[in-house]
Formats: C-alpha cells, structure tokens, sequence
C-alpha cells in the first residue's frame, strides 16, 4: 500500500483530493500510465490514498474535467491523452488575388477557420502581366514544393492565352509531390469536364439560371450574356445556366453570347445595334461595372433600356452609379469550407474528389428595374 498522502499544513494545507488529482496527474504526464490504460479502481486508490470514496471520486472528477481519464460505465476509468497538436503550413496560389475581389475575403475565411488556429498559411503574388502571371504561379508552386507545404490552395490562372497549359502544370508537378490541392471557385478543366480534385464554390449553373430568371420576371425578353475572352469554366457554367432559362422561358429571342471588351465603346455599340437587348446578364461584377460605365457613354440608360445583372456582390456593388442586382457568393464560408476540406483530404488521401457547393443568394438592387406593368 502507497503510503498517505502528506497534504501540508497552515496556509499550505490543501485538499486530499486535490492531492490526489496531482499525485495521479504526475504519474499521467510521467509515463506511469500510457494512453489507453485502465486507471486502478476507486476501491484501489482508496486504499492506496487511505481516502474516502468521495474523495477519490472527486480527483478522477477532476481528471475527467481536464480531459485526462474517459469514465467507461461497468468497466472503469481509462487514460486519454489529448492528441498533439499537428501544425502545418498551407500555401495560397491565387494568380488573381489582388484582380478579383473574391479571393481576398475568401482567404479571409480559410485563416478565420476553427481548423486554421494551429496552421499558417503562405501567401504568394502573381505579376500583372499575362506571361508574367503565368511564370509567376508555376514559380510560386515550385516554391511551395520545396517549402514542403501540407497543401496548396490553387484558384486556377484565368484571361491568360496559356492558362489551361500552366494550371495543368500546376497541377501535374504538386500531384508528382504528394501535394494536397484543393481548388477555390473553379476547376481547372473545361466545363462541363470535371478533375478529381476537391473544389469549393457555388452553383454557377443554378445561380445563372436564377438571375436570368429574375431578369425574365422584370420583363425583359432580349437577353444576352456579355463576358471577357479567356474566362474561367465558371463562366462557361454561368453561360449553360443563362442559356437554360431562355430554353425554359420558349422565348422567340434565343440569346446571345458575346465575348469582348465592355470598355470598348465600339464593342458595346455594335452589340447594341446588332442584338437590341433590354437585359444583360454579365459573367461577374467587374465585367457589369465596366460595362455599366460605358452605357453611360453612350447615353443608355440603366435601368430603363437596358437591364442588367450579374455575379459575385463585391463591396462596391452597392455604389455603382446604379446599383447591381448581383448574385452574393458567402465569401468567407468559402474560405472556411475549402480548410475543413484540405484537413480532410490530408486524412483520407485516397477518397474520391469532391465538389462542395456553398449556398448564394440574389441579391436585388435598382439595376434590373421595377417589374414592366
């Protein structure tokens, strides 16, 4: 038998409990008892403590509070040691953060994850060029590599003549090191083709079919969809979706699909005059900003011969001269979903890739307009 506990006395006097729970504690953290191990019985330690019952019951208390003991009832107390804390460094390839407004709140997101506390993350910049993206990004990976990053958080290069060769690239050389990926906002592959990689966004089809619609219920019947050249496959989605509510509305107008430079006054003026539309819909908010600017121009007003509407609800869409009817991607949910996702790919590397879809909501404001009565 263990001899008593030798508790103080006076002002250094402490509880035999609480001597216990310490006694018990250092023998824990000293190895005596490994992880998984049966604690003696209350009636043991009693003995071994000359302690009450109570008294011993209320240090295993104690180390149950603490995490430290697991109560199995019929079968005892077990030692349960917290899982060390794995710390790991992730990288942010993000060849557009700076020139796309998204990107910046979802990083946002993914550094104020619950799961990010004990992770960091590494930022990297792309030039503005468009050669110089490119061999900014590829460079940017190969930095990752050789930093042995746990996982890289790539938003595939888009506007760029070489893009889909490069974000292949990318791909190719993190996948040959063992890298996890997961991809923010879109694929790599063009749609309607699919990578096995894990993805986190929106449902860019349903979204465009959405505010396509919303256009419909307003009263337009000339729609077209206006977008850069070179966009992501998330455009192409938003075009399929755009088409699909038209298909569905059995307009005698089919659409229009025009790929351009909206800041081109010529470009707007000859679709102007060719297609005659009284709504837009544009691939994203900057696209609708620079095209809403040359409306203006050109003397077309907005809402009232033209309607437009468009994606993303970036923070100046509210200001635009006429504010945009936009399509709200949660950002931030993004951001903390894509973390949740890397950490589970890091867990289970061989389950199949995963499109994870984050709610949207339109967002209604006075570009598109009172209904037509």
């Amino acid at each position: 038998m263990k001899t008593p506990l030798t508790t103080g006395t006076g002002a250094k006097k402490i509880p035999l409990h609480r001597a216990i729970y310490d006694d018990l504690t250092a023998a824990i953290r000293g190895g005596t008892y490994r992880d998984g191990d049966r604690l003696p019985s209350e009636t043991e330690l009693c003995k071994q403590y000359g302690a009450s019952r109570i008294t011993v019951a209320k240090a295993i208390q104690t180390l149950q509070t603490d995490g430290l003991v697991v109560r199995r009832a019929g079968s005892g107390s077990y030692i349960q040691l917290p899982l060390p804390t794995a710390t790991h460094q992730f990288g942010l390839l993000i060849p557009e953060l700076g020139s796309t407004e998204i990107f910046e709140p979802i990083c946002q997101g993914i550094m104020r994850s619950p799961e990010a506390k004990s992770h960091s993350l590494i930022w990297g910049h792309s030039m503005p060029g468009e050669g110089e993206r490119e061999a900014s990004a590829l460079s940017l990976c190969r930095q990752f590599i050789q930093q042995r990053v746990a996982g890289v958080f790539f938003a595939p290069l888009e506007f760029t003549e070489g893009k889909d060769r490069i974000n292949n690239q990318i791909v190719t050389e993190l996948r040959q090191a063992d890298v996890p990926i997961v991809l923010l906002d879109r694929c790599y592959y063009p749609y309607p083709k699919r990578s096995n990689l894990d993805r986190v966004g929106i449902d860019n089809h349903r979204a465009s079919f959405v505010v396509t619609q919303h256009l419909l219920q307003q009263g337009a019947r000339r729609i077209v969809f206006v977008a850069r050249r070179r966009s992501a496959p998330t455009v192409v989605e938003r075009v399929s979706g755009y088409q699909f509510a038209l298909r569905e509305a059995g307009l005698e107008f089919a659409g229009a699909t025009l790929y351009g430079d909206v800041e081109d006054a010529d470009f707007v003026r000859g679709l102007l005059e060719r297609e005659q539309p009284d709504g837009i819909v544009c691939a994203n908010d900057l696209t609708a900003a620079r095209l809403m600017r040359t409306l203006i121009e050109l003397g077309v007003r907005v809402p009232q011969q033209v309607r437009l509407v468009s994606f993303d609800d970036v923070h100046y869409a509210k200001f635009l001269p006429v504010p945009l009817t936009t399509i709200h991607q949660n950002c931030g949910q993004i951001g903390r979903t894509a973390m949740a996702l890397m950490l589970d790919r890091m867990e289970h590397p061989q389950r199949p890739g995963v499109d994870v879809l984050v709610p949207f909501e339109l967002v209604v404001r006075e570009s598109c307009g009172p209904p037509l009565t």
